[in-house]
Parts: structure tokens; sequence; C-alpha cells
């Protein structure tokens, strides 16, 4: 990065927070994880109320399967395959829907990879990419073929109508061993999220990705995407009505365009962050006290916060801390190596008297909230720039402590004017205690992040 580009991502924010700086000015001393899953059919027919449950699933997989496809992503100069996925057909005329992820490695370097499809009845055949949606995850692809066997929509998923407790049927090919159902339950949308995801109680294993969950009648009510690491059969779909609106995009219009999918990509990434950050900025912030220090919170419901305190380990430590972790599961898959649009702030409350001023200090650059300062999470060269941080003495007001400031960013190599921005504050007003902050942002404009920080600054204050 040439220093102009450096003093554009550095300089604005540092000088904005210099409103009250601190008079001597001195020089300065861290997913949901998708995975590729099964597709599954949509279809009619009704199960009989009293029917088992075994019943029904054993009817809802002859009638669905032959809907199902394995999306097989394969390097094109060997042949041999990179990563396997599920779709399903929604037209006769060979539509068919996966998750973005699945097709993402195509999509980024078409000249490295090729689609191919595999069909339960042994078809298969090159894909063609129609469209994308890469804040849902989705994808709309294309197999030749006339009169073949396809899912509809549920229309009460579509409509937001469907009861909590419904029995549901996930579909796809796990860890390619063949088309498989699983048997779960659906709950409806997930709480505290910005992005739409629905939980299903069931197990979606790798492979699954893009395959369908249906009803019991054979219909769509989402789509497999994606599943928790730290739980038991906390699963998670995208619903049917952000497919439905994807297909009907692509029926409308001309597709994609391979050679056009990293600027739709662009498009939609900084379409998405303007929406989510200005929601974030406009949700509010409420202040939370650290002992003699307010430190900022979000108001936005899409947060899930975790306190942490080291006082009740022993032996008993020489410097106690209370601290606080909030964070979003709002992050977009991109490619393979890189996600954005995630969000998280952490506060940590240090005090001692046991350490003189220095050891304190010292304490406290040692810190993990401190130490990784200068990085908003591993850096890839081939995705992002390297990070680039400026270090100021201020303060956001007259009144306001005086603040170590550390912002860093990072620069998009693919996508225009989308950064990693992470914002370090630490309080400098006494000397054996301080509020260490970190607000860490992926996927953000540089004019949101301006503000978003200058926000963040000045939360930073005393309780009285």
């Amino acid at each position: 990065m040439d220093r102009a580009i450096r003093r554009r991502l550095l300089v604005p924010l540092l000088c904005a927070f210099q409103i009250g700086i601190a008079s001597a000015q001195q020089e300065p001393a861290p997913r949901l994880q998708p995975q590729p899953q099964p597709p599954t059919q949509a279809a009619a027919a009704a199960t009989p109320a009293d029917a088992p449950v075994s019943a029904a699933a054993e009817r809802v997989y002859a009638q669905v399967r032959p809907s199902l496809l394995q999306i097989r992503t394969l390097v094109a100069a060997a042949g041999r395959q990179s990563s396997i996925g599920s779709g399903f057909l929604v037209g006769a005329d060979g539509l068919a829907v996966t998750n973005y992820h699945v097709v993402s490695q195509y999509a980024l370097e078409p000249k490295t990879y090729r689609l191919e499809f595999k069909r339960p009845d042994g078809g298969e055949g090159a894909l063609e990419l129609l469209a994308i949606d890469i804040a849902n995850d989705l994808a709309v692809v294309r197999v030749d073929g006339k009169d073949l066997p396809h899912l509809a929509f549920d229309p009460r998923a579509v409509d937001g109508e469907l009861p909590r407790g419904e029995r549901a049927y996930a579909m796809g090919n796990p860890l390619d061993l063949g088309f498989t159902i699983v048997e779960g339950t659906w709950n409806g949308l997930v709480e505290r999220s910005y992005n739409e995801r629905v939980h299903f109680t069931g197990a979606i294993n790798p492979g699954m990705s893009g395959g369908p969950a249906v009803d019991t009648t054979g219909r769509v009510v989402g789509v497999n995407v994606a599943k928790r690491l730290d739980g038991e059969l906390v699963s998670f779909l995208v619903p049917a009505r952000k497919a439905a609106a994807l297909v009907e995009h692509a029926r409308s219009g001309p597709p994609i365009g391979i050679d056009a999918v990293r600027e739709e990509i662009d498009r939609q990434l900084l379409e998405w962050q303007a929406g989510f950050y200005g929601a974030l900025v406009a949700k509010g912030w409420r202040s939370t006290t650290f002992g003699p220090y307010l430190a900022p919170e979000s108001e936005a419901p899409w947060f899930n916060c975790w306190a942490q305190t080291n006082a009740e380990k022993t032996p008993k430590p020489r410097a106690q801390i209370d601290g606080s972790t909030c964070s979003t599961s709002s992050a977009l898959f991109v490619a393979e190596d890189i996600q954005s649009g995630s969000a998280q702030f952490s506060h940590a409350y240090v005090r001692s008297s046991e350490l003189n001023a220095f050891q304190f200090a010292t304490f406290v650059s040692q810190l993990p909230i401190y130490r990784s300062a200068g990085t908003t999470g591993a850096w890839q060269r081939k995705r992002l720039t390297r990070p680039e941080c400026e270090e100021r003495f201020v303060a956001a007001s007259p009144t306001a402590p005086a603040l170590h400031a550390i912002w860093c960013a990072r620069a998009y190599r693919d996508f225009a004017d989308l950064y990693d921005v992470a914002l370090t504050l630490v309080t400098q007003d006494r000397d054996h205690e301080a509020l260490v902050s970190r607000l860490v942002v992926q996927g953000i404009a540089y004019d949101n992040a301006l503000a978003l920080g200058r926000r963040f600054l000045e939360g930073v204050a005393w309780t009285k």
C-alpha cells in the first residue's frame, strides 16, 4: 500500500478524534462455518396425520430424491473435485438452487475451477451460474435438460407462516456418501440475528450445503446452509422466501455472466454493509459501567454478549480483570479464506493494588485485547492488504479520559472501498486502573468505519 493510500486510511479518523487532545503528545511506546449441505425436493401428496414418522420420511425421500443434485467444483486442469455440495431443481427447464459458498471457488476463479452436477439417476454435466445472493448465501444455476423433476416452495414458508415445531426433512449428499434424508424440527427464525436464518433441529453435515429442507408434502421450506460446531443438532436454513426471490430474479433477467461476478459481489457487499452499519448506528448506544469508566455498547439486538472475570482464579492474579465481549453472527461468506460483515466490541477493566505504575502499564500492554491491536484477524495476502496502523494520544472531549488510540485498517484487494478495521482504546489517566476497549468490524466502507469508530471513542467517559 503506497503512502498516499496509507494516509487516506489512517489520518481522517485520528484527526477527527483530536477534539480534546491530551496536552502532552507522546510517541506511543480476534463462526458459524458454512458446511456443504444436501438439497431436497418439494412436491405434493400430504402425509396422513397418523402415519409413522419413519414411513413419512421414506415417502418424502422417494418423492424428493429425483430432484436433487450433487454439485462438484473441479480443478479445471486436473479434472479432480475440490469441493462438493448439494442443490435441487426448481424448474422443468433445469433451474436449480444451491448455496453461494458451494459455487464460490468457481465464481471467483473461473479459469481455475469448473462446476459439474450429478443426479441420482446417474445423469451429469456442466452447470451455468445464473445469479448469486451473498447476504443469504444463495446461488441459482442451470443444468441442461427438459421436463426435469423439480420442487415447489411451500407457500407457508414463503409467507413466514410455517409454525414452530413443524416436522421437516433436510436432504443432500453428506461427505459424498450418497443422497440421504435427515428428519428434524422447524424452529422458526433465529432470534438476535441481522441476517434471517431458520433454526433447524437436525443433523446437517458437510456435503449437504445447498440441499433443500422440505415439509411432509415435499415442498421446500428452506435451504441447508450451516451448523453450529459447538452444539448438537443445531443447524440452520436459509428461509424459502429468499430462495424463491432469487429464482424469480434469475428467471426475469439475463444471467450474471462469469466475468461480472466479482463486480456483482462488490455491489452486494457494499449494499449490505450500508444497511447493516447504518442500522447499527441508528439503533444507538448505551453506557456500561466499569469502575470509574463508562464504556459504549450497542443497543442493536443482533449482538450476543458474554462477561468474563478472573476474580475466582487461583492463585490470586496480580491484577483483576472484568470484561465483556459482544459480537454479531452476521458474517457473510465471501471466499474460503475470507468472511465479511461481522462486528465485535470488547471491554476489559483492569486494576491492581500490587503492581507499581510501570509494572501495571507493562501488564496491560500484554493483555490479548491490547496485543492484538495491530490486527483485525488472520491476514490473507491474497484477499487483503497488509494492516496499516496509526497510534495517537487523544480524548473525545476536554472532560473525557485521555486515551491511547490505535487505529488499524486493511483493504480488500478484490472489492472496492471495503475494509477490515480495528480500533483499540486504552485509558491513560490512572496508574493502577485502566479500561481497554476494542472495536473490530469487517467488510465496511471507510466513511462508515470513521463514523462508527468516532462514536465508539466518544462513548468512553468517566462515570462522573
